[in-house]
């Protein structure tokens, strides 16, 4: 009989650790934006990469202990790319036992053919998946769509869109198609990409990368990425922050004349419900940042219903 030396003790314990965690943000989105409701079938789009392993394999987690019934369908898009290794995701899919669907469509060669070398393939390769994702849901009867763009993801285009787009943008935890058919959900809105990096290692998903894309080092999201990377380790809980920054939000703070009504302000009026008047006060900012409370990795839950649902 073998038993666990201390080294794989302690593997599985921040395993055990670790899963809870994501457990528990991934039940608090959900929750929060109600994303899954009783009777819904969940498409989880599975890229092979990270991201969308952990996605599927923590759905599939809460699946078993939630207070709701809801479905998993796991789907791939095949793009052609050259080299693409097709058997990896049937086989990893088959050996955990979830529905799952290979949708095959050669948007490797239309979008090689659209962009010139050595442009950004990014945008088109993306509109083409969504159509097709979009598609494929409507064919398998899916009611939510789920994606895994994570807390990162969402600043990082967040940042894109100021630095680039002049807009006060980022990615929606829950958003419904321009034509009303489809709802996308991003569960792992609350997830840290250091703690999905160290789940996928720690599970041995069978990582793909992606060679359409991945091979352009000079993406702009790149650059943003390894400017908040950088400001995380200089400056601990910064990305905490900036992540609240996201939750809370104040339109008569701002300049956007289309979030408030700027131009009725009259003298005398009392507007309820806005925060109160900085003109002529210096600002103080707290001496601990708003939400750079780290996790607490040594906290055991003391129970194992994680996940809140908003049944309906």
């Amino acid at each position: 009989m073998t038993t666990q030396t201390d080294k794989e003790k302690k593997q599985t314990y921040n395993l055990n650790k670790l899963q809870k965690r994501l457990r528990r943000n991934v039940g608090n989105a959900i929750a929060d934006f109600n994303m899954i409701e009783e009777g819904d079938k969940v498409m989880v789009c599975l890229s092979g990469g990270k991201d969308s392993y952990t996605l599927l394999d923590i759905l599939l987690n809460l699946k078993l202990n939630a207070p709701i019934h809801f479905d998993v369908v796991a789907v791939n898009l095949d793009q052609k790319q050259p080299g693409f290794p097709e058997h990896i995701l049937p086989e990893y899919l088959e050996s955990i036992g979830v529905e799952y669907k290979i949708v095959e469509e050669n948007t490797y060669g239309i979008v090689k053919e659209k962009i010139p070398e050595g442009k950004t393939t990014c945008s088109l390769c993306s509109r083409l998946r969504r159509g097709i994702l979009y598609r494929t849901a409507t064919e398998l009867g899916a009611t939510k769509i789920a994606l895994g763009h994570h807390r990162d993801d969402m600043l990082e285009t967040l940042f894109l869109n100021m630095f680039y787009g002049g807009k006060l943008k980022s990615m929606p935890p829950k958003l419904i198609s321009d034509d009303g058919k489809q709802i996308v959900i991003r569960p792992l809105a609350y997830c840290k990409e250091k703690d999905i990096e160290k789940y996928a290692e720690a599970k041995q998903f069978p990582i793909i990368p992606c060679n359409l894309c991945g091979s352009q080092p000079n993406l702009q999201r790149q650059v943003i990425k390894e400017m908040l990377q950088m400001w995380d380790r200089q400056y601990p809980g910064r990305i905490e922050t900036m992540f609240s920054a996201l939750q809370n939000v104040t339109p008569s703070h701002l300049c956007d004349p289309n979030l408030f009504d700027f131009k009725n302000i009259k003298h005398g009026q009392v507007i309820e419900g806005i925060e109160g008047d900085l003109a002529f006060d210096k600002e103080e900012m707290p001496a601990i940042p708003v939400g750079a409370v780290m996790d607490e990795d040594d906290h055991e839950f003391a129970q194992e219903g994680l996940i809140q649902f908003k049944a309906v």
